[in-house]
């Protein structure tokens, strides 16, 4: 049986039962809720008649209290607290619940929101919490509620909060917006506390690897790393090493040593991807050795490149929403590119073209042939491969492009791979 609780629950309650099986209330989030004491065993598991009350508790928090639902256990305390609040998100609501006199469903008041989400804080871990948002938003239509100051202050920010917020700039009226643009920096600001170490780590390393020469002067040798290349050449009655080949370091640390053309589809189902694709920007941005641009598409085409020291603007100058034409998005960042052999172009997008198919399957081609290393990313998120046109994956990947979704823990290996020119590490698919 699937249920509200967490897929952490062992012990008894995996057990299977006979008796309660209808009267439920399963919401998406089945079988990823609770995860609170309230709703674990204790490090030493009831025995005997504790033992089956412990599962009865535990049946009567998955199944929501219908009276069909056969345990005949009432919960109090702490225990209730959860069940109104889970009953609230995904409660039939069509009467009164017992020994409560709420009825089920959120209603579209703030106030009720607000307080609804306190509750939530108070019971659920914050994996849970940003679930039980994300349901509440999707299944009771209460977007428009978070353009009520009151309601942003209440809400735990994440990315998916952070989407839904873009999403709504245009109807955000003035006395909310900063509250938005508070609940947006502190996401992106974590983001980057995340992301930013690594990927310049991985990148400067990648960089250093790709500035390398094979006829350095003198003071320019790589020792350690020639010696290293040479020793099948050691002569063993000279007790020397013959450095057939030398490894130099490069010397373009002083100046842009590549290109990378962010190019990010903004059609509303890729609102995480516009995300952390924005913080990644500004990263890179960071970097002295790297000329970054971040180009943003729907049916038109938008440069921010100028915005990306700050990732909160460049996120409040995107659209989410509406048309795709992938076509005339690779054509301007084409006329961009002034080094092709040093330039990575990165194709953030699920590929549902709405211009000219042809012309961009031939810019893909002119690009790649001229030098351009070419990425195409499905999804930058941590929410796996998303919905995507098949037929323009498997052209661009017949082009030497394949197209993958990258989580953002995997994104700096994917530019290193890039910018050295090595194979890219896609995920496995299976």
């Amino acid at each position: 049986m699937t249920g509200r609780l967490t897929e952490h629950q062992t012990g008894p309650m995996a057990e299977p039962m006979a008796g309660p099986t209808a009267g439920h209330r399963i919401g998406p989030t089945a079988g990823r809720l609770a995860g609170h004491p309230a709703g674990r065993m204790s490090a030493t598991e009831p025995d005997g008649a504790d033992a089956a009350q412990e599962r009865l508790r535990r049946w009567r928090l998955v199944l929501g209290g219908d009276p069909a639902d056969g345990t005949g256990h009432a919960l109090s305390g702490r225990d209730a607290a959860m069940d109104g609040a889970l009953t609230s998100l995904y409660g039939k609501g069509d009467a009164p619940r017992a020994g409560r006199d709420r009825t089920a469903g959120l209603g579209a008041s703030a106030p009720a929101v607000a307080r609804w989400l306190g509750d939530v804080r108070t019971y659920f871990p914050s994996s849970v919490v940003q679930v039980m948002q994300r349901d509440a938003i999707d299944r009771l239509g209460l977007a428009t509620l978070l353009l009520e100051p009151e309601m942003l202050e209440a809400v735990q920010a994440d990315v998916h909060l952070v989407g839904t917020l873009l999403s709504l700039t245009k109807a955000m009226p003035d006395t909310t917006k900063e509250t938005a643009r508070a609940v947006v920096r502190k996401v992106v600001d974590d983001l980057e506390k995340r992301l930013a170490t690594r990927t310049r780590a991985t990148l400067t390393g990648a960089l250093d690897r790709s500035a390398r020469t094979g006829r350095p002067r003198h003071h320019d040798i790589d020792w350690n790393r020639t010696i290293a290349a040479n020793l099948k050449h050691y002569v063993p009655e000279h007790r020397t090493v013959v450095p057939e080949r030398l490894v130099g370091y490069g010397r373009a640390s002083r100046s842009v040593k590549k290109e990378v053309v962010l190019c990010l589809d903004q059609s509303g189902s890729m609102a995480a991807s516009v995300v952390y694709a924005s913080v990644f920007g500004a990263v890179l941005a960071s970097m002295r050795s790297i000329d970054t641009r971040l180009v943003v598409f729907d049916t038109a085409v938008v440069d921010l490149t100028d915005q990306l020291d700050d990732p909160v603007d460049v996120l409040f100058g995107t659209r989410l929403g509406g048309g795709t034409d992938i076509n005339r998005a690779l054509a301007y960042c084409q006329s961009r590119i002034t080094r092709p052999a040093e330039t990575v172009v990165v194709l953030i997008s699920d590929l549902y073209e709405g211009g000219i198919r042809d012309e961009m399957l031939k810019r893909v081609a002119a690009m790649q042939a001229a030098g351009v290393r070419f990425v195409t990313l499905l999804a930058l998120s941590d929410e796996g491969t998303p919905s995507y046109d098949r037929e323009h994956a498997a052209a661009l990947a017949a082009l030497g492009a394949p197209a993958f979704a990258c989580t953002p823990d995997l994104f700096p290996e994917v530019m290193a791979a890039a910018i050295e020119r090595r194979p890219l590490p896609i995920p496995d698919a299976g």
